[in-house]
């Protein structure tokens, strides 16, 4: 029996795959499976989505067959099923949802997940062919460990958090060719991812928000599974989806940097202790960029970032002395002599003049900053004043506070505009204001 292992190309789903069986009295049926998923040396899963009469026939017999196809190659192959049990719930289950739910948009739910068929494989063989293809040249893939290593050893060395989240992105980059990734962390409300890395893309999109359940992202946090696309064009319908998976309608949002044509996406969801930390994801415009050996080790980055993120947004209130980070502005955007920040406490939206700036936490932390500058001509912050400050509704987990700092001052940075906030000390930060701002509380 040919290895399930030596045929991972042949699980991608890119070409869909085929199940026969059949019923009592031996009439067979054929239908198209969406997905047939790898579970160990000798089982698959099968989704079961709405193949009623295929049901009633594995019901009567225990048995099935399946072709799989090599969305590389066209190399087809067989498999001998025999049934032993179906999974409702569990993380085989949630996964197989999370690569149905992309295919599902536009679907109106017909493809939803109903139950995970776990089968074993009696048997595996190639389906000859009398005229076959021209093989494609062998293409020898890098070896992914001693990236994966180098990369590691760098975010073990990186003394914050920007330094994490620029080294990573730096060295998927470097060391994998993922050119096109970001990095998103849960709102305060616990309902959106918010981007605050990105690189590769004509814009960073700081802020830019994806709703849970929007999208290979949206997905993939609702989930909290990994979500891997092979090939695009088979579910190009949701690719307009994945263009405006910023924000609320009708609430002015930062549009999120993508690629025209994707063709290959992954969402690694951070989790640690349960709680979903962020998200890593890229995407690239070739077919199979990411395959089952580079989702392990951007599984094992991601893993590591998480962990990282937590002990890097500790409490920072000794005064150690590091780099300053100007957020400089862009040369040649003047800078208003005058202008207004429109504050508006409903969802901690913010605006500067007409232009959207930032919401949630972001935007109540630099109203409060910018409110203590015009009362008493503050400049200097301490992270635990900050922290102990009640109108600002932080969340209960206190280490959120390092990643919202971030996410604002590069979102301004970006911005380019006369507010800018640098970081001078652990745990202090100074605000710069050019020009005469006004703060309008907004109530609405």
């Amino acid at each position: 029996m040919i290895a399930l292992t030596s045929l991972r190309d042949s699980f991608e789903g890119v070409i869909p795959s085929v199940i026969a069986t059949t019923d009592a009295e031996g009439t067979p049926n054929i239908s198209y499976l969406s997905h047939v998923h790898i579970v160990g040396d000798r089982h698959v899963a099968l989704s079961n989505q709405f193949f009623s009469k295929t049901t009633t026939n594995v019901a009567a017999n225990g048995l099935a067959t399946v072709m799989v196809v090599d969305g590389m190659t066209g190399a087809q192959h067989i498999l001998d099923l025999e049934f032993e049990r179906s999974e409702t719930e569990g993380p085989l289950f949630d996964r197989l949802a999370a690569h149905l739910a992309i295919l599902e948009h536009g679907m109106a739910g017909i493809m939803r997940l109903k139950a995970a068929d776990i089968y074993r494989v009696k048997d595996c063989r190639e389906v000859p062919t009398p005229y076959p293809l021209e093989a494609a040249p062998i293409i020898e893939r890098p070896d992914l460990i001693e990236p994966t290593a180098r990369l590691s050893r760098i975010l073990a060395a990186a003394s914050d958090t920007e330094s994490l989240l620029d080294s990573t992105l730096d060295g998927l980059a470097r060391m994998f060719s993922i050119r096109h990734a970001m990095v998103l962390v849960p709102d305060d409300s616990g309902r959106r991812m918010i981007t605050i890395a990105s690189s590769g893309y004509d814009s960073f999109g700081f802020g830019a928000e994806v709703d849970f359940g929007d999208g290979v992202i949206g997905i993939a946090a609702a989930t909290r599974q990994i979500v891997r696309i092979t090939d695009l064009s088979r579910g190009r319908r949701y690719v307009d989806a994945v263009r405006s998976m910023a924000g609320l309608e009708g609430v002015a949002s930062i549009p999120l940097p993508a690629l025209d044509r994707p063709f290959s996406q992954i969402a690694l969801p951070m989790v640690v202790h349960g709680r979903l930390v962020g998200l890593l994801f890229a995407e690239s415009e070739e077919r199979f960029a990411f395959r089952h050996r580079d989702e392990q080790a951007l599984d094992l980055i991601a893993t590591q970032l998480a962990q990282a993120l937590l002990l890097a947004e500790q409490e920072r209130e000794r005064p150690e002395q590091r780099e300053t980070r100007p957020a400089t502005v862009p040369v040649g955007r003047p800078v208003a002599t005058h202008f207004q920040l429109r504050f508006y406490p409903r969802d901690g939206s913010l605006f500067l003049d007409d232009d959207y700036l930032i919401r949630g936490v972001p935007g109540r932390l630099l109203k409060h900053l910018v409110e203590e500058y015009l009362k008493t001509g503050k400049r200097e912050f301490l992270n635990r004043e900050i922290r102990r400050e009640g109108s600002l509704m932080l969340p209960d987990i206190k280490d959120n506070l390092e990643t919202r700092l971030i996410l604002l001052r590069r979102r301004l940075s970006e911005k380019g505009g006369p507010i800018r906030l640098s970081s001078t000390e652990r745990g202090r930060l100074r605000l710069e204001v050019e020009g005469q701002a006004d703060l309008v509380i907004v109530e609405a």
